[in-house]
């Protein structure tokens, strides 16, 4: 298993008691990899000491508003790759037959495609194709990044990780493309009700799907989700 993988796995997963205690462990895991940048790892070892032993009603009200409120900061990564198309209750299809083809199964209620939920999938497998698939979505990794500097999260440290992890230089085109989409406000209710109002995406037997490797299914993510249409009320 790759434990730092899982590591940054746990750091984003919703925070909870026994998640606060883990992070010492945790961040020695992360101190101790040398694939990470020196400056990466100490932002690291800041974001664990702060998420364990931060008030945990904080520390999981910054997380809800960061990942569960702001549409553009999703941790799943679908919603930044098909948007409201069809195309994505296809993808999750795939994603789970290739969870279960090798054996995983996500014991969470989160969607296939939710970041930690890949991760942890991903921590299991060779790292060869583990960096494959990281540096598959790794313009969605910088804008992500890029989005939680500008709210001044320390959470960005780990998406700084999984970039180095990944290898390689993220497409720039595709990152800016990413980041000309406005940030959304997680304190405007009625605006974000109104986003979140999209089609509901459907699982259950694809005549097209397979089970590929998650980097082929992840091989699209090198252009942005295209501009939901205005609907009229």
């Amino acid at each position: 298993m790759d434990r730092t993988l899982k590591a940054l796995s746990l750091i984003l997963s919703y925070p909870t008691a026994e998640l606060q205690e883990a992070m010492p462990e945790i961040g020695a895991i992360l101190a101790a990899d040398p694939r990470l940048t020196p400056a990466t790892r100490a932002a690291l070892q800041r974001l664990t000491s702060n998420l364990g032993q931060g008030d945990l009603f904080d520390v999981q009200e910054s997380y809800v508003m960061l990942f569960d409120r702001s549409r553009t900061l999703s941790l799943n990564l679908f919603e930044h790759v098909h948007g409201e198309s069809r195309d994505r209750g296809g993808a999750m299809v795939s994603l789970i037959e290739t969870y279960r083809a090798a054996g995983f199964e996500p014991a969470t209620t989160e969607l296939p495609d939710h970041l930690p939920v890949l991760l942890e999938f991903l921590s299991t497998r060779p790292f060869a194709e583990a960096q494959e698939t990281l540096a598959d979505a790794a313009h969605i990794l910088d804008a992500l990044a890029t989005r939680l500097v500008r709210r001044e999260s320390g959470y960005d440290a780990a998406f700084a990780a999984l970039s180095q992890l990944a290898g390689g230089q993220a497409d720039v085109e595709a990152v800016a493309g990413m980041l000309a989409q406005a940030d959304d406000d997680p304190t405007d209710l009625t605006a974000l009700d109104a986003v979140w109002e999209e089609t509901e995406v459907t699982f259950g037997p694809d005549p097209n799907a397979g089970c590929p490797q998650v980097r082929d299914m992840l091989a699209t993510m090198d252009k942005p989700a295209p501009t939901p249409l205005n609907r009229s009320a």
